[in-house]
């Protein structure tokens, strides 16, 4: 790239502005080019709408569309209040009993967490439920934000029985939910998940950088030890241009 956020004019060169190949796709074929060849690395900003389409004396829909056709393939990433970067690659999730964080990890993806809340509550009746106990129950509350190369994933809720209750801030925000549970000798065994998609709430907009609605991946999961105990309920919701979840089917 010449200048940060920059594309090189040259690349551009070839347009053809009277053939039948709409210009928005030409325009995202030559970026998606400078993604794929390197030149336009994991992380690197794109100029705004508007000063590309000055620059290439292209319309802003026309700028607008392409980028957009880069999105919905999952090589771009419009970040709230950052601007449009190159994805560091998609996250795509089999659908196994293991975390985000050890997902991310394996992945070389950089993980990291913010924990937005951490208390005491007592169990709600849903709650309650999943976990096993009586509602009312004092239950271990946790409200995180997970990253993967800097870039916000997941929005993640979990409750923990009251055996947890000693789980500190710190280890939370540094290490994964499942990590520390290994730690403290608990085999998840077996989990029930549920998966779905809805609109972004204004908070998880907020927090994941995306628009006031738009669709995120949702899952909800109780995990159990190696005795049949309910040890986690959580519930989540992802970016899904970030974010995939793979099943492999057998024939029986």
């Amino acid at each position: 790239m010449t200048n940060a956020g920059q594309l090189p004019s040259d690349l551009f060169m070839d347009l053809d502005r009277s053939g039948p190949m709409p210009l928005y796709h030409q325009v995202a074929s030559r970026i998606e080019e400078a993604i794929r060849s390197g030149a336009m690395p994991p992380g690197a900003r794109l100029e705004n709408e508007i000063a590309l389409g000055e620059r290439l004396g292209l319309s802003r829909p026309t700028i607008r569309r392409a980028i957009q056709d880069l999105v919905d393939k999952g090589l771009l990433v419009r970040r709230r209040g950052i601007g449009t970067q190159v994805v560091h690659g998609p996250v795509t999730r089999k659908v196994e009993l293991t975390s985000l964080y050890d997902d991310l990890a394996q992945g070389s993806q950089a993980p990291a967490t913010t924990l937005l809340r951490r208390e005491d509550v007592p169990a709600s009746d849903v709650v309650a439920e999943a976990l096993g106990v009586d509602p009312g129950t004092t239950v271990v509350h946790l409200r995180r934000v997970r990253f993967a190369e800097d870039v916000p994933m997941a929005v993640l809720e979990n409750y923990l029985p009251s055996d947890f209750i000693d789980l500190s801030a710190d280890d939370l925000a540094t290490h994964g939910l499942y990590q520390l549970l290994r730690a403290r000798g608990v085999t998840m065994r077996v989990a029930k998940q549920r998966i779905g998609a809805r609109a972004a709430t204004d908070d998880e907009a907020r927090l994941l950088e995306v628009e006031d609605g738009d669709p995120v991946l949702t899952m909800s999961r109780t995990a159990y030890d190696a005795s049949g105990r309910a040890v986690e309920y959580g519930v989540h919701c992802y970016r899904p241009d970030r974010y995939s979840f793979e099943v492999t089917l057998v024939d029986k």
